[in-house]
C-alpha cells in the first residue's frame, strides 16, 4: 500500500520555488546553468514519484481506469498543467534526461491525449512530457500493488510465489503454482530382451507418457526368464504388468492407445498401491543361472599352488619376480597325483594351454628343468586387467562365442536403459550405479581363460568390435573421461582386460587386432612384437570400416553400437553411411571447391590410401544429394582441395 503524503500546510510563507525535499543527486533531472551563482541553491527540486503518487487520480481507489476521457477531464490536465507550470518555474531551456538504466514506459492509452497540446508555451511541453512519463511509471507500480493485494485475497484458492522483482531494472519473474499431478500408487512392469524391437517400442511408449516403469531384461537378470513362463505362459516379450495384472504386449498397448482411453484405464488400474503379488524389481544379487563347474585341473592346480614356492629368480641378466621352476612343478604333481614324471610334465602342458601358468619369455608352453615360470595372477600386467579382481577364474572356460554373446546383450540392456534413443549420449553415473552394468562387471572374468582361437573371422571381428565399445564404456565410469593427449593415450594403453590368459588394452584390441598389427598414429612400434602370443588373433584381413564402428565416448566419434557376428560386414556399412551422414564426417563446398572431411581419415591415411582414393572411397557411403555434390567436383577435372576439421574431443553428455 503506498500512502498519499501529506498536502502542504497553508501558513507556509509562499516562495517562488516551492521545494519538495528528494535527494540532490536524483538521476531524472539536470538542470542548464543560467546566472549567479547565487541561483544554485534556489533550483527546483521535484519528487516526480511522490507528486504523481500523491496526486487524487492515483488514489488507491482509482488505480483503474475507464477508457473514455470527456471534456472535463481535458480541462482538469489542463489546470493540472498550469499548476506545475507555475510552481516550477520551469523555461523553455530546461533539460530532462531519463536515466540510461531506469525503463521509460509509455503511458497507458487512457493517459494520452489525441489532441493537439493548447497551449504552445515550451515550459507547457516540458511539463506534459514530465506528467506523462512520470504517471506511466507511478501506473505501473500502483498496478502491481494493486495485484499484490488481489492475490493475497484469493491466496487459499491459487498462490502466485514472487520469486524476484527489481525496482530500477523493472524486471518481474513469477513462477506460478503448477497443477498437482496425481501421482499413481501401483506400478508399472514389463519383461523384456536386449535388442528388441517391440521392447524398445514399449520402452519408448511409456518415456513419451512420463510414466515410471520397471523394467526386467531376462537377458540381463536370467534368473526371471522361469518367473515370466509361470505367470504368462509364454517366454515371448515384452509383457506388460499393471501391478499383479497381466495387461499384454505391444498388441495390446498399442490397441489401447488408439482407443484413446490409455490414461483413464491405468489410472484405474493403477489406483490401488502394488501388492506383494506384482513381479518384484530387479535388485543386488548373484545371477543363480550360470552352470558353472570347476575346471578338471582345478584340484591339481590347487595343490600346486599350494606347495610351490614363489621366489624372485637371476635369469637373463635381471631378475624376475614372483616365479617358480618347472622342476618345481614337476615334483608337486608326482607327490599329488603319484605318476610318472612323463605324466607330469604332460599335465604341465595343459596347464599351460588353460591359461594357469605362463613361461616367463614366452617361448614354449612348459618343460621340466630350469625354465623359470608364473602363475597368471602373479603376471606383472595383472594390476592393469579391470576385469581381475581376487584370483583367477578357475571354472571351466565357457566358449568365447557364447560370452561374446552374454556380455553383447547385457551392454545392449545398458544402453537401452541409460543411453538417449539416438544412441550418441549415455548417462554415465546411472550406468556406474546400476545392476546391469555390476553384472557385466561380474561376467567379464570369464574373459580370463577363454579360448580366442575357436572364433572364427567373423566373429573374432564383432568379438573385439564389441569388447572395445563395451570396454570404453568401463573406462570411462571406472577411471573417468580423458580430456587432454596425454590423458587419451594413457586411457587407451593402461587400461586393460585379461582375455585369454593375455592383457589386451583398448588399443591393443584397435591396432592390434582389428588393424591387424598396424602402429597407432601416436607410436613408433607396431603393438605386437615378434613372438607376442597375441597375434595368433590378428585378424587376417584388415577392414577399414571398424573405423566406423569404434566409440571412443567424444562429440564427433561414432556412437556408440554393437554387432552380431552373422551380420557384422552389413552393420559396418550401416555404421559408415550413419556416421558420414549424421556426424558432419564430410561436407562438401562447391563455391570453393572444398572437400572438409573428418580427421579419422587423417590419422589412419595408410588405411584408406591417397586423398584422391579417400574421396572415390567415401562416395560409396555418402547420401545421393551428398555423393552428387562430391561426383559433380572429381568428374569435371578441377582442383579439388581437401581439408580437415578439428575434431571435438569432448565428452558426449
Amino acid at each position: 500500500m503506498v500512502s498519499e503524503p501529506e498536502p502542504e500546510s497553508e501558513s507556509e510563507p509562499e516562495s517562488e520555488c516551492t521545494e519538495i525535499p528528494i535527494d540532490n543527486d536524483h538521476p531524472y533531472l539536470h538542470y542548464q546553468e543560467e546566472g549567479e551563482e547565487e541561483k544554485e541553491k534556489h533550483k527546483p527540486k521535484v519528487d516526480l514519484l511522490s507528486r504523481n503518487l500523491a496526486s487524487p487520480q492515483y488514489s488507491d481507489n482509482s488505480h483503474e481506469y475507464d477508457d473514455d476521457h470527456n471534456d472535463d477531464d481535458d480541462e482538469d490536465d489542463d489546470e493540472e498543467e498550469a499548476v506545475t507550470n507555475k510552481q516550477n518555474h520551469f523555461n523553455a531551456e530546461t533539460l530532462i534526461h531519463p536515466h540510461s538504466l531506469l525503463p521509460s514506459p509509455a503511458p497507458p492509452h487512457t493517459l494520452t491525449s489525441t489532441s493537439p497540446p493548447r497551449n504552445d508555451d515550451a515550459s507547457s511541453g516540458i511539463g506534459t512530457f514530465i506528467r506523462q512519463r512520470s504517471s506511466g511509471l507511478s501506473d505501473a507500480i500502483l498496478k502491481r500493488i494493486s495485484t499484490f493485494r488481489q492475490n493475497d485475497d484469493v491466496s487459499d484458492k491459487k498462490k502466485v510465489e514472487i520469486m524476484e522483482f527489481n525496482l530500477s531494472g523493472v524486471k518481474v519473474v513469477v513462477e506460478q503454482k503448477q497443477e498437482e499431478v496425481n501421482q499413481l500408487k501401483g506400478r508399472i512392469t514389463f519383461f523384456s530382451r536386449s535388442n528388441c524391437r517391440d521392447c524398445t517400442a514399449v520402452r519408448k511408449f511409456f518415456r513419451e507418457k512420463g510414466l515410471p516403469y520397471v523394467e526386467i531384461n531376462i537377458d540381463v537378470f536370467r534368473e526371471r526368464e522361469k518367473e515370466l513362463m509361470e505367470r504368462t505362459g509364454v517366454s515371448a516379450v515384452p509383457q506388460i504388468f499393471f501391478n499383479e495384472k497381466m495387461f499384454g504386449g505391444l498388441v495390446a498397448l498399442n490397441s489401447l492407445r488408439r482407443s484413446g482411453d490409455f490414461d483413464r484405464r491405468v489410472a484405474e488400474m493403477l489406483a490401488e498401491k502394488c501388492p506383494d503379488e506384482a513381479p518384484a524389481p530387479p535388485v543386488y544379487g548373484v545371477d543363480p543361472i550360470n552352470h558353472d563347474r570347476k575346471d578338471e585341473l582345478y584340484d591339481q592346480i590347487r595343490f600346486v599352488r599350494q606347495k610351490i614356492v614363489i621366489s624372485d629368480r637371476w635369469r637373463r641378466m635381471k631378475i624376475v619376480r614372483d616365479c617358480f621352476v618347472g622342476e618345481e612343478l614337476v615334483d608337486a604333481l608326482v607327490e599329488y597325483l603319484g605318476c610318472a614324471r612323463s605324466e607330469a610334465v604332460v599335465l604341465g602342458k595343459q596347464l599351460a594351454r588353460k591359461h594357469f601358468i605362463h613361461h616367463v619369455f614366452g617361448e614354449h608352453d612348459f618343460e621340466e628343468g630350469n625354465h623359470v615360470y608364473r602363475f597368471l595372477e602373479h603376471e606383472p600386467f595383472i594390476e592393469s586387467c579391470y576385469n581381475f579382481r581376487d584370483a583367477t577364474n578357475y571354472n571351466e572356460p565357457k566358449s568365447a562365442a557364447v560370452v561374446a554373446d552374454r556380455l553383447t546383450k547385457i551392454m545392449y540392456a545398458i544402453l537401452e536403459s541409460y543411453a538417449s534413443d539416438d544412441r550418441q549420449y549415455i548417462d554415465y553415473d546411472a550406468v556406474r550405479q546400476s545392476e546391469e552394468f555390476r553384472r557385466y562387471v561380474n561376467m567379464t572374468e570369464d574373459l580370463h581363460r577363454v579360448n580366442l582361437l575357436e572364433l572364427s573371422e567373423n566373429e573374432k571381428l564383432a568379438f573385439f568390435l564389441n569388447l572395445y565399445n563395451a570396454m570404453v564404456i568401463h573406462a570411462i565410469v571406472r577411471i573417468g573421461y580423458p580430456e587432454g593427449v596425454m590423458e587419451r593415450m594413457s586411457f587407451n594403453t593402461t587400461f586393460q582386460y585379461l582375455i585369454g590368459g593375455s592383457p589386451f588394452s583398448i588399443s591393443d584390441i584397435k591396432n592390434g587386432v582389428l588393424r591387424c598389427n598396424q602402429r597407432s598414429a601416436y607410436s613408433l612400434g607396431k603393438p605386437f612384437g615378434t613372438g607376442d602370443k597375441r597375434l595368433e588373433v590378428v585378424l587376417v584381413k584388415f577392414n577399414p570400416l571398424i573405423h566406423f564402428g569404434l566409440c571412443m565416448g567424444s562429440k564427433f566419434s561414432p556412437k556408440i553400437r554393437f554387432f552380431s557376428a552373422q551380420r557384422v560386414e552389413d552393420e559396418l556399412r550401416g555404421a559408415t553411411r550413419d556416421f558420414f551422414e549424421n556426424n558432419n564426417g564430410i561436407e562438401v563446398d562447391l563455391e570453393k571447391r572444398t572437400v572438409h572431411l573428418t580427421p579419422l581419415l587423417k590419422w589412419f591415411g595408410g588405411d584408406f590410401g591417397t586423398e584422391k582414393d579417400i574421396l572415390n572411397w567415401v562416395l560409396n557411403y555418402l547420401s545421393p544429394s551428398k555423393s552428387g555434390l562430391l561426383s559433380h567436383l572429381l568428374c569435371d577435372a578441377g582442383p579439388v582441395t581437401v581439408s580437415y576439421k578439428n575434431f571435438d574431443w569432448s565428452m558426449k553428455t
